[in-house]
């Protein structure tokens, strides 16, 4: 696949997963429902409103990482912590899971809802039946850092700055429920969000801080729910090709919190959609480690648990992992094998929906119909891309080889890696490119760089020639430059041998405040 169809297949995706997230509006409708919930928990008539009850989300509504269900039938699953300010030896896991209940019951009938919250395990189920489309699973929960670090010690483990955020939470089935003793169950949601947030905390901290400029807010004021980096779009696209794979074994599909661990592991800060799933995909199965010849994959902040203990009482269940990573890694090369993005698209169908790859495809821009769209003299539909000073390739375009740009920006002294077409970056910032290509030397390096906007047409800045690189040969795969005019901008690389274009990156485009 050439590289301006790479382009587009990552935007494919990056449309594709949008298409996949939970609405603005039904966020925040859950939002204001469960801190609701803490309010009602809060009120001087609650019976808990002493041990100062804290309610949280946690699992893929706190990472960012929840989906949509395939069908409009099934409903959002909402979890929540309800952490409570008590200690192990002042009440038994029954006696905490009977405080929470009760005022949740007490919350239930207070606003006539259809159905009293259910019990299970650990949670209490809270059903809304006014088309909110979601449920919420509370957890009632107590703090537990202290015991937990004391426990990580006992065992040769050190712990670290997510330890002490751990929680003792209930579970009906093990059999001191009902006794005040110092055995419970341990959790520790917190610390997992801080840990997915750190390994990806590059692209996160340089997408709210350019959100923040686009909106003229402060940084803190941007929710974490309004960024969403590479990372979790990958978890996003691997979730739902897992779910539609296995809609007809639910049991034994892989497990959204393996593939959430995996993927954080694996993931480099790739500021590109397609390049991160892409390296998720090759190295998750490099951080699956071996016990005693167990398969395991470590909770990161409780080393102790092995998120995959399932695997050896149920074997299959490794075995649909392992066959569902490599058809991920099979229908991603299928699409990159493709000659059109059309045809791409129609690949990836099967894997994620007739529905949400064509609303995808209309998203994308058509400036580029098919490998034969870049040759020379061959017809283009009107696009934002056409402009009178764009000047046109004077080569032959023979198109065989690879070409592909990155792009980096210096604020506060760090250069960050940014993708094509993002958000508005701030005006007088230095930016750096490189290009990587699997054109063998020798070869010659042409980069085109092209303003647009009344600002740089006012100022006389409009660009568009095709120029040879500062620095001849491989050395001429770096450009650098700065932004200086407000509106939509682009760079593209050609790699030029023996006097034919043989390889190009296609238009990175810069938007400018």
């Amino acid at each position: 696949m050439p590289s301006v169809l790479k382009n587009q297949l990552s935007s494919l995706l990056q449309y594709l997963s949008e298409s996949l997230d939970v609405p603005e509006s039904r966020y925040k409708e859950a939002e204001e429902r469960y801190q609701g919930i803490g309010r009602w928990l809060c009120r001087n008539e609650s019976t808990a409103a002493t041990f100062r009850p804290e309610i949280y989300p946690q699992g893929s509504f706190r990472l960012g990482t929840v989906i949509k269900p395939i069908s409009e039938n099934e409903e959002y699953d909402i979890d929540l912590v309800c952490e409570l300010a008590l200690s192990k030896d002042q009440l038994s896991q029954k006696q905490l899971k009977d405080l929470v209940g009760h005022e949740i019951k007490a919350y239930a009938l207070a606003r006539n809802m259809a159905s009293l919250p259910e019990e299970g395990r650990r949670c209490w189920t809270l059903n809304y039946a006014d088309g909110a489309q979601f449920h919420m699973d509370i957890l009632p929960a107590i703090p537990d850092g202290e015991a937990f670090r004391r426990l990580l010690k006992f065992s040769g483990i050190t712990g670290d700055d997510y330890t002490d955020k751990a929680i003792a939470i209930t579970d009906n089935t093990v059999p001191n429920y009902g006794n005040i003793d110092d055995d419970w169950p341990q959790s520790n949601p917190k610390g997992y969000a801080e840990w997915f947030k750190d390994r990806m905390k590059t692209q996160f901290d340089f997408r709210r801080e350019l959100l923040a400029k686009s909106i003229k807010a402060k940084v803190e004021d941007i929710p974490d729910y309004r960024v969403k980096t590479p990372l979790q779009r990958a978890v996003q696209i691997l979730k739902r090709h897992r779910d539609i794979m296995f809609a007809e074994d639910q049991d034994n599909k892989p497990i959204s919190i393996i593939i959430t661990t995996l993927a954080a592991h694996a993931y480099e800060n790739e500021a590109d959609l397609l390049d991160a799933l892409g390296n998720i995909v090759d190295k998750m199965p490099g951080f699956i480690q071996w016990h005693n010849g167990i398969a395991w994959v470590p909770n990161p902040v409780n080393p102790l648990e092995n998120f995959a203990d399932m695997w050896a009482e149920h074997p299959e269940r490794e075995q649909n992992f392992r066959r569902w990573l490599q058809q991920v890694h099979v229908d991603i090369n299928e699409a990159l094998q493709k000659e059109t993005i059309q045809s791409a698209g129609r690949s990836l169908e099967k894997r994620f929906g007739n529905r949400p790859v064509s609303e995808a495809l209309q998203n994308l821009p058509h400036e580029f119909d098919s490998v034969h769209g870049l040759m020379a003299g061959s017809a283009k539909s009107p696009s934002r891309f056409t402009v009178a000073h764009r000047h046109q390739p004077r080569w032959p375009i023979q198109l065989k080889s690879f070409v592909k740009i990155k792009g980096h920006v210096k604020q506060n002294d760090t250069w960050y890696e940014f993708s094509s077409d993002t958000t508005p970056l701030p005006k007088h910032c230095d930016l750096w490119y490189e290009a990587e290509t699997d054109v063998p030397r020798p070869f010659d390096v042409y980069w085109q760089i092209v303003n647009t906007g009344t600002e740089a047409e006012r100022s006389n800045g409009l660009r568009g020639e095709i120029l040879p690189a500062r620095t001849a040969g491989r050395g001429g795969l770096t450009q650098y430059e700065s932004t200086l005019y407000t509106g939509m901008h682009w760079i593209e690389c050609f790699i030029v041998k023996n006097g034919i274009c043989v390889a190009r990156s296609g238009e990175f485009v810069v938007n400018i405040e």
